[in-house]
């Protein structure tokens, strides 16, 4: 079951370091300045925490925002569907 929430940015690991590409950020930063977020990311939910793994460009953009939370669908995993996204 997948739910949309709103989730303080500090709560959100990112255990994969992807390459932003700085001008999508930018124009990320602006759109969201003016619209606000339209498209929610994905994080896990293992055991309480939150994982992200997309939805780098909207991470970043709404975190140099100084956004406290962002929307988040959240879908509830086990460690073992966590392991496959690591591996």
């Amino acid at each position: 079951m997948v739910r949309i929430k709103d989730i303080p940015i500090k709560q959100i690991r990112r255990p994969l370091y992807r390459q932003n590409d700085p001008e999508k950020v930018k124009a990320l930063m602006a759109s969201i300045e003016e619209i606000g977020l339209q498209e929610p990311i994905d994080v896990l939910e293992v055991e309480g925490q939150y994982y992200g793994f997309s939805g780098c460009h909207r991470y970043e953009a709404c975190s140099r925002l100084g956004r406290e939370t962002i929307r988040c669908r959240v879908r509830r995993a086990p460690k073992s569907v966590l392991r496959m996204h690591l591996a």
